[in-house]
């Protein structure tokens, strides 16, 4: 069964809806990891001390929620060229999964403005805020996967 015009451009909103949501976390997680470094810097800086490189890859760390979102958005464009009427489906999944994926970012990017503070004062942990990172990371890992899974029940 062919989909509609209309079917056809609700499947493309959920499809970037997953990468858009996920791409304005990112956004929002870097913007406030990033504020840190630079703060922190300063304060090395400030105090005649070395800045540490590291705090890059705190400020970095929600950019691959933004790349789950694409992976995700291929996925529905690819699905959608095969079941077009399930078009519901592809508008909540990548609406719901974006959000989500958006969501883990943005609290990872607020972890690694703390973990900037922290390893810019002390110069120690890098390993255990990385973890922590992580763990917020498997949140938009499990959404992106669970999104697999739903489409190819399909």
């Amino acid at each position: 069964m062919d989909s509609t015009p209309l079917q056809q451009a609700l499947t493309q909103a959920g499809a970037f809806a997953a990468i858009g949501f996920a791409a304005v976390g990112s956004a929002l997680g870097c913007g406030a990891a990033g504020a840190a470094a630079v703060g922190a810097w300063k304060k090395c800086y400030a105090q005649d001390r070395p800045a540490p490189f590291q705090l890059a890859v705190f400020a970095g760390a929600p950019l691959s929620q933004t790349i789950y979102g694409m992976i995700l958005m291929f996925l529905i464009f690819a699905k959608a060229g095969e079941f077009g009427p399930f078009w519901p489906v592809f508008l909540v999944l990548g609406t719901i999964a974006g959000i989500a994926m958006g969501v883990s970012a943005w609290m990872q990017g607020r972890a690694a403005a703390g973990a900037c503070d922290a390893f810019a004062e002390t110069g120690q942990g890098f390993t255990n805020y990385l973890m922590a990172l992580g763990i917020i990371e498997t949140v938009a890992i499990f959404v992106m996967a669970f999104g697999i899974v739903l489409l190819v029940m399909i």
